[in-house]
C-alpha cells in the first residue's frame, strides 16, 4: 500500500473555509504517496487519531507565524497570524514526534516547527533585515529566484548530489535564531536559513521555497517529495 500523508489544512478567514493548493497533492502523489487534508482542529483526540492513521505529516505554508509563540510583540499589520492555526500544529507536532512519524515543512511549516523547538524569526524581513535579498518572488511560482548552498554532507546535499540549487521563494519572514537541536541544511547568499533537518528523528526536513510549485519541471523539487516519502517505505 501507498503511505499516506496527512498534510496541514490552508485556512480562509473571509470564506471560513479550509482549502488547498493543488501541488502539494500532487507532488506527493507523483512521490508515491496517498494523502489526506486534515480538519481544521486543535482537539488532541481527534488529531492523535487521524495520525495514527498517516504514515507522515506535511506541514504546509500560509499564515504567519504568530510572534507571540517566540516572545515578541507583532509588527503590527505587517503580521498576519491565525491562532486555532498554530495552536492545531503545535498539537499536531507534539503527536507526530511523540511517534516518530516522518515530517516534512515547507515555508511557514518551516518557520513553524523552528519556533516549536524555541527558535524566532525576523517577522517581516524588508523591516527587520534589509539587506537580504529578494525572498518574494512575483508570479509565476515555478521559477527559480534565486540560489541556496547546501551544507556540505547534510541529507538534502547527499540526496540531490548538488552544492548549490535555484530556488524560488515567496516569503516575508524568515529564520532569526535556528532552534538549537535544529542542523542547517542550505542558506541563501544573505545567510537566511533555507532548509534544516533533525537528527534525532527518522526524517524531519523543512525547506523555505516551494517544491510544490516546482515539482513538475524542477527535478530537485521531486526529490525532496520523494525523499519525504521513501522515508515511510524504510520506517515500515
Amino acid at each position: 500500500m501507498k503511505p499516506l500523508v496527512g498534510v496541514m489544512p490552508l485556512w480562509d478567514e473571509k470564506k471560513d473555509s479550509i482549502w488547498m493548493l493543488p501541488g502539494y497533492l500532487d507532488g506527493l502523489k507523483q512521490a508515491g504517496a496517498s494523502t489526506i487534508i486534515f480538519p481544521f482542529t486543535d482537539d488532541a483526540e481527534e488529531l492523535n487519531r487521524l495520525i495514527g492513521l498517516c504514515d507522515g505529516l506535511l506541514f504546509t505554508g500560509g499564515h504567519d507565524v504568530s510572534p507571540s509563540l517566540y516572545g515578541e510583540a507583532p509588527l503590527g499589520d505587517l503580521v498576519l497570524s491565525e491562532r486555532k492555526r498554530d495552536s492545531m500544529e503545535k498539537v499536531a507536532l507534539d503527536i507526530a514526534l511523540s511517534q516518530d512519524k516522518p515530517i516534512l515543512g515547507i515555508c511557514r511549516g518551516l518557520q513553524f516547527i523552528n519556533v516549536y523547538f524555541g527558535g524566532t524569526l525576523y517577522q517581516d524581513l524588508p523591516t527587520q533585515f534589509p539587506q537580504a535579498i529578494n525572498h518574494r518572488q512575483s508570479p509565476p511560482y515555478d521559477n527559480p529566484c534565486h540560489e541556496v548552498v547546501l551544507a556540505k554532507d547534510s541529507p538534502l546535499q547527499r540526496s540531490l548530489g548538488l552544492e548549490n540549487v535555484r530556488v524560488n521563494t515567496c516569503h516575508h519572514q524568515g529564520i532569526k535564531r535556528l532552534a538549537e537541536p535544529l542542523i542547517p541544511m542550505a542558506k541563501s547568499s544573505d545567510g537566511l536559513v533555507e532548509a534544516f533537518y533533525h537528527p534525532n528523528h527518522s526524517f524531519l526536513w523543512a525547506v523555505q521555497w516551494h517544491p510544490e510549485f516546482m515539482f513538475v519541471s524542477d527535478d530537485n523539487s521531486r526529490k525532496i517529495f520523494k525523499a519525504f516519502v521513501d522515508s515511510m517505505t524504510t520506517k515500515k
